[in-house]
């Protein structure tokens, strides 16, 4: 082979040197081109946002939950309350106790209850006879206000409050301590009760 010949060999197979421009452009494609990895990163946005909703969704239906039970325990305690027309203090424990083991699984330590005897005179004004508190919660005396539909001359009316100082699980650095109550009204079953020496007439 002669030597004009082997230089135009050499110059075909001798590549020219890249450019930087050239290189970013070449890394660039490649990048955009490769799809490994994308499960992750899509994991890595949504993930977050899903395990927040998780948490919030077990928030509010745990303190769902807790409402709906301290509106049970006003209604129990009403309800063992009004069947009754003498009550001893072992009597009134035992409704206490019993009122108080609704709230289950919750803490009772935390549940504040009260059950007021009231009489309706017959001008429609209503008078705490006697109320029984436990773990501070506030006894009812003097006079009452009750809601117009209830306010029926010559009449006795049982009520029941409760109150329950719930903590969140996930959320108590945003909220704190949530007090959850209800209270709950009901008529005597057979006559208004007497609490030890207490009439309710």
């Amino acid at each position: 082979m002669s030597e004009r010949a082997m230089k135009r060999t050499m110059k075909r197979t001798v590549k020219r040197p890249m450019t930087c421009t050239a290189f970013r452009s070449s890394i660039m494609r490649r990048f955009a081109g490769d799809r490994r990895g994308v499960s992750a990163v899509e994991f890595a946005l949504v993930a977050p946002i899903m395990i927040g909703l998780y948490f919030g969704v077990v928030e509010v239906s745990d303190g769902v939950s807790a409402s709906r039970k301290v509106s049970l325990t006003a209604a129990t305690l009403a309800n063992l309350t009004a069947q009754v027309s003498t009550i001893t203090s072992a009597d009134m424990s035992n409704i206490l106790d019993a009122s108080s083991a609704v709230i289950a699984p919750y803490d009772p330590s935390k549940l504040k209850i009260t059950v007021t005897c009231i009489s309706i005179d017959s001008t429609k004004k209503a008078t705490a006879k006697w109320s029984v508190t436990r773990n501070g919660g506030a006894a009812n005396t003097g006079t009452m206000t009750l809601p117009a539909a209830l306010a029926v001359a010559s009449t006795q009316l049982i009520l029941a409050q409760v109150s329950y100082a719930y903590t969140p699980t996930v959320g108590y650095n945003i909220t704190g301590t949530v007090n959850l109550s209800d209270k709950m009204y009901m008529s005597p079953r057979l006559t208004a009760p007497t609490y030890g020496t207490a009439a309710c007439t």
